[in-house]
């Protein structure tokens, strides 16, 4: 296992790629790029369902995501440098293909996660309820054990979010993830535009967490401003994207991973648990 306040870090030569197929629901998108990347890192053999649930549990997850369509090893390894030295618990990228996930799972990772759709929508594909529980069912079916989280989209309204969320938890998802970022369009500059960016995430969080007892991540469109309001509405940790990978240096990136994580009271290096997921 790592050491405490340790992600296993490993450079660009250390992550392993393979394709992965499109989902038979998303034909129209088939012509997208698409690749698995997922980190390789001896420690996580020892990480339990349990490990990894910890920080949820305890309130103090932050998630990193590297970025829906980014593909390239450097910049991949960059965003895992930020999340370890800036205080992550976990480093987070998607898929929406239940295949994709078994070779990822074989090259360590501890934790699956359906969702991050913004990719999708901006192709003008959006995601129903039965579409989320028909991928959920598969995934569980094929992996009964691994900890899986999955997002709710945001384009459903604030009541079928919740139904969704009671249903996915039926279904044995262990994390709900909210989104928002992409449909929240700020009119004032500052503060008060970081805080209106959050608020269809915040406001999913608020009213889901309140609708199932499984963790809620509250992902999309959050800072450091936004992220503490995160937690006080009901999710167990935040998701944050944009916010990190947009940046072109890593220097940068660890400050505001460090930001992040300080306004949520957490230690720069808080990690005790080492993590994979897998992105699509």
């Amino acid at each position: 296992m790592a050491a405490p306040g340790s992600l296993g870090l490993l450079q660009a030569p250390s992550f392993a790629a393979a394709k992965c197929r499109p989902a038979a629901s998303l034909c129209a998108a088939r012509r997208a790029p698409r690749a698995v990347f997922a980190v390789r890192a001896s420690a996580a053999a020892s990480v339990t369902k349990d490990g990894v649930l910890r920080a949820f549990r305890e309130n103090r997850a932050l998630k990193i995501i590297s970025g829906l369509q980014n593909f390239d090893r450097s910049s991949v390894a960059s965003v895992v440098t930020a999340a370890d030295k800036g205080g992550a618990t976990h480093i987070c990228v998607s898929s929406v293909d239940p295949a994709a996930f078994h070779s990822a799972v074989q090259a360590g990772a501890k934790m699956v996660e359906i969702g991050n759709y913004d990719s999708f929508y901006e192709m003008g594909i959006e995601f129903t309820s039965e579409q989320i529980l028909k991928l959920t069912r598969e995934t569980r079916k094929m992996l009964p054990d691994i900890t899986l989280s999955v997002t709710v989209p945001h384009t459903l309204s604030l009541p079928d979010q919740m139904r969704l969320a009671e249903l996915l938890e039926e279904e044995g998802a262990d994390i709900i993830q909210t989104e928002g970022g992409k449909c929240s369009s700020p009119t004032k500059p500052g503060v008060l535009g970081l805080i209106e960016k959050a608020t269809p995430t915040l406001a999913a969080a608020y009213s889901i967490s309140r609708a199932v007892s499984i963790p809620v991540m509250c992902s999309s469109g959050l800072s450091s401003v936004t992220a503490p309001m995160a937690v006080t509405a009901g999710a167990a940790g935040v998701g944050v994207g944009s916010a990190v990978n947009k940046l072109n240096d890593v220097v940068a990136m660890i400050a505001e991973v460090r930001s992040i994580a300080q306004s949520m009271g957490l230690a720069s290096r808080n990690m005790s648990e080492n993590l994979r997921t897998v992105h699509h």
